[in-house]
């Protein structure tokens, strides 16, 4: 909850004129507490795991020749039903497990110094935090995710996430309970560094999300914006390792290419690349998650 009465004494603190932003932030936020601010992420959370990947779920079911070119395995075809099964059971966990967990962590954004206040962040301030959240979480979920992949990690937690060895979006949240717990702490370590607006945060957390239904989305589309993010993943990427699977050791990345790089855990996914760029080929044969055309896929 704001500090001020009114625009004229929140002017008064600053020595300047409100700029629209932040008269829309003013008029919206000054009597809300902070607590109900922050509670804001279950709302978008919520919205942007029934409403993201619903123009997936479209192209799924329809199958325009157009947009199957660039379905990465297009021999892969999910129901409407085995597609609501998976929106069901990600549901399941919102309601059980992500929705509680933003309503107890409250005391935590507290202690970091998430702020609601005036004034707002620039657009410079918003990006270069965005910039620290995602290379922080993209670190830490590196090494996570390849715990994960050892055998009691993948047998005890990790193998819920890999049921769809041809992902779509609404399983880029699928995962074991404890998976996103754990996966949960990645996520604020980069606000816990660099504290910064309520705004920021919302950000943060929204487009991390999206980021994850586009790399589960199972289409490499070329006009994609993220194509101009250096050392970005995306779907071609994220989808080899849905793809291997339990005896994956590549690509542990949630979002950008360089700690596989560094570590040598892209090593399988660039020889099969390599392979495919001499031959020409593309995803297509299996029913179970897709193969080569000529090349059967083995442990990398």
């Amino acid at each position: 909850m704001l500090p001020y009465a009114s625009i004229s004494a929140v002017e008064a603190a600053l020595g300047r004129n409100l700029t629209f932003a932040e008269t829309l932030w003013f008029n919206y936020s000054a009597t809300k507490s902070d607590y109900f601010l922050y509670c804001h992420n279950i709302l978008f959370l919520f919205l942007i795991f029934s409403l993201v990947p619903m123009p997936l779920v479209f192209l799924e079911l329809k199958r325009f020749s157009f947009f199957d070119s660039y379905k990465i395995q297009p021999k892969v075809r999910l129901s409407l039903e085995e597609m609501f099964r998976c929106y069901k059971d990600v549901m399941r966990m919102f309601f059980f497990i992500v929705g509680p967990l933003q309503l107890v962590s409250y005391p935590t954004i507290q202690m970091i110094g998430i702020r609601t206040g005036l004034p707002l962040p620039s657009g410079w301030e918003i990006l270069a935090q965005l910039l620290v959240y995602f290379l922080v979480e993209d670190y830490t979920n590196y090494w996570i995710h390849r715990f994960l992949h050892n055998g009691w990690g993948y047998e005890k937690i990790h193998r819920v996430h890999h049921e769809y060895p041809a992902p779509i979006g609404f399983a880029a949240p699928y995962a074991h309970w404890a998976e996103i717990l754990i996966l949960g702490i990645p996520s604020f370590l980069g606000p816990a560094m660099v504290p910064g607006h309520i705004v920021t945060f919302w950000l943060w957390i929204a487009l991390r999300q999206i980021e994850a239904i586009d790399t589960h989305s199972g289409y490499d589309f070329p006009w994609s914006i993220t194509k101009y993010i250096p050392f970005y993943g995306g779907a071609e990427y994220h989808d080899y390792h849905h793809y291997v699977g339990k005896q994956s050791h590549s690509n542990f990345a949630s979002v950008f290419t360089y700690c596989d790089y560094i570590y040598g855990t892209d090593k399988g996914y660039r020889y099969q690349k390599k392979i495919l760029q001499k031959e020409d080929l593309t995803y297509g044969e299996q029913q179970n998650g897709g193969s080569y055309k000529t090349q059967q896929i083995k442990s990398d």
